[in-house]
């Protein structure tokens, strides 16, 4: 008698082990997608601030034309490939990797949750038949999942964003802010408080939505198109052209909000905490276009664009093969 009730509670404590791992699960694929997005992020991220110092030099000029600051005569770079090289030249190699540590803080934060939040609404909303998503349900899908992630990730992408231009401070002519993420966000903090960690959260989610409907939606689109209607298969050569694709649409989306994104979030700001150039994304993105042409939203767009490409083929081929290896279904 006194058997079977040991046989019986070592059962109960195998089941309850052997059950509890699910592949399927959201927080298992939040990992996946935030391992994914790391690799992504640092091979590609010299291409990210060199588009980030690129989108200020209109800006630059334009302050300088007016006469609100001082800048030197040699401070401005032009075009992707000139601007990166003077980043090397005059700061050094590892400068272009300068904010890659709040970048990587970001995509755990940014791409678990619109990755995951994709994949949930998509649930929710229900396939087609043959496994396809209808495409304005994936864009919708895509804008929303974007900006609920950019949304709880802007504080890094503010960092980000400030770390890059530490090592030009031509805009204000002043010295070097800080030197790493922690005492960047210590700097936010002190000086606008902790709404002051979601300055420029407007036009970053913007942008974020812009990305997702781009990226999110036509990879799953393309995905599943080149599956039904040809003879290729669910490995890294369609994950390969649906990546291309899914770069180049997100890209083009992108730029303008990427723009604005860029220049309210790194602009001066008063002691409460206020922009000294642009009252709001909106107001930003009219006096670009007053003073810099329509042409303007789109400074930075090769190197945008060619950045997306290889992180969007780095990040899926990885994501799908990362997938398959730990039991996880294709996306």
């Amino acid at each position: 008698m006194s058997s079977k009730p040991q046989v019986a509670s070592e059962t109960d404590k195998m089941e309850p082990h052997q059950s509890s791992f699910n592949p399927n699960a959201f927080i298992f694929k939040y990992f996946l997608s935030a391992a994914a997005a790391t690799v992504a992020e640092t091979v590609t991220y010299p291409l990210d601030l060199t588009k980030t110092r690129l989108q200020i030099q209109g800006e630059i000029a334009a302050l300088k034309h007016d006469g609100v600051a001082h800048l030197a005569e040699d401070a401005q770079y032009r075009g992707m490939v000139r601007t990166a090289v003077g980043v090397v030249q005059e700061e050094g190699l590892l400068k272009l990797w300068q904010g890659v540590t709040p970048a990587i803080y970001r995509h755990v934060v940014y791409t678990g949750c619109r990755m995951g939040a994709y994949e949930k609404i998509r649930e929710v909303m229900g396939r087609n038949s043959d496994g396809s998503f209808p495409v304005w349900k994936a864009g919708l899908a895509g804008m929303s999942a974007g900006a609920i992630g950019q949304l709880i990730a802007s504080p890094t992408d503010l960092v980000k964003v400030q770390m890059q231009m530490e090592g030009r401070r031509i805009l204000e002519g002043k010295p070097p802010r800080v030197n790493s993420a922690l005492k960047t966000f210590g700097q936010i903090l002190r000086t606008g408080g902790v709404a002051g960690l979601w300055k420029g959260w407007v036009p970053n989610v913007q942008r974020a939505a812009l990305v997702n409907m781009g990226d999110l939606a036509t990879y799953d689109t393309a995905k599943h198109l080149i599956l039904n209607n040809t003879n290729l298969k669910d490995n890294w050569v369609t994950h390969g052209i649906a990546s291309s694709l899914s770069g180049l649409v997100a890209a083009s989306l992108s730029t303008p909000a990427d723009v604005v994104k860029t220049r309210v979030m790194n602009q001066p700001t008063n002691a409460q905490g206020q922009g000294l150039l642009y009252k709001s994304s909106l107001d930003c993105l009219l006096k670009c276009v007053k003073q810099e042409g329509f042409i303007a939203l789109y400074k930075g767009f090769l190197p945008i664009w060619a950045r997306m490409a290889p992180w969007s083929l780095t990040f899926w081929i990885s994501y799908e093969e990362i997938r398959r290896l730990t039991g996880v279904q294709s996306f």
